[in-house]
């Protein structure tokens, strides 16, 4: 039996579109939807002609609510890729951006899968969530990205509350970009990744790379000591060179990726 598509995957130019497609379950993955995302995240890291991706989900209530409880009872655990929930959460050397296109709540896995994306957009109707603690657990890999992210006594309230949160809290938060009205997410969306997009490829790669990577180290200083690896390509690329003839020569730069 052929395995069903719970992920569908567009390009658009340099632009991939990868969209959870289980609204019948509130876009809650289960392990074969969890491994389709991973593979489609591997393909867009490795494809040099792709430069932005964007996230979201099927519907209009969901962008994703978490696990499948079901499958997860019946297949006994949720095989999660080694790329974690939803093959982005504990996804670490992805140096392209992803925007994650919040068409309804975010719960759970689904808020992990947010805090993992660089920038994101919600609808107003969007609730987030890390609710784990109302069930006995705790919401693993998300807290320490919520913590990181979030000043510690917001990250502490959402976490050891439970309680779910709106969209306009989370703009409160920093937690998303904006608000945007429903039927405009999609073009909202594709309008900040075209946005990305005039920036050049390598140098949106050193850029992700330099402020994540920087945060890990132990001080300032250390961060701008460190050596970073898409920052030195960055340097020694056409692009560098491309860039600044364009702006010297008043025109539109054409980037090559290389």
């Amino acid at each position: 039996m052929s395995e069903t598509k719970a992920i569908r995957v567009e390009r658009d130019g340099p632009v991939m579109v990868l969209t959870m497609d289980r609204p019948e379950v509130l876009n809650a993955l289960d392990p074969p939807a969890h491994r389709q995302l991973a593979e489609a995240l591997d393909q867009y890291a490795a494809d040099d002609d792709l430069h932005v991706a964007i996230l979201t989900g099927a519907g209009e209530k969901a962008f994703c609510v978490g696990s499948d409880l079901k499958a997860r009872a019946e297949m006994g655990g949720d095989d999660m890729p080694r790329a974690g929930f939803g093959g982005i959460a504990e996804r670490f050397d992805l140096m392209k951006p992803v925007i994650a296109a919040i068409n309804g709540h975010a719960i759970g896995g689904g808020m992990e899968m947010v805090l993992a994306c660089d920038l994101a957009l919600a609808v107003p109707t969007a609730k987030f969530g890390l609710p784990e603690v109302r069930v006995g657990l705790a919401a693993s890999g998300g807290l320490h990205r919520l913590a990181r992210q979030l000043p510690t006594k917001h990250a502490m309230e959402i976490a050891l509350s439970g309680e779910l949160f709106s969209a306009e809290r989370a703009l409160e938060y920093g937690l998303i970009n904006r608000v945007v009205d429903a039927g405009a997410l999609m073009q909202a969306a594709t309008e900040l990744a075209n946005g990305l997009l005039a920036g050049a490829p390598m140098a949106l790669r050193a850029t992700k790379q330099m402020m994540l990577d920087g945060l890990g180290k132990p001080s300032l200083a250390a961060a701008f000591g460190a050596g970073y690896s898409e920052y030195e390509a960055m340097l020694s690329s056409e692009d560098a060179i491309e860039g600044s003839a364009a702006f010297l020569e008043r025109r539109k730069p054409v980037w090559k990726n290389r």
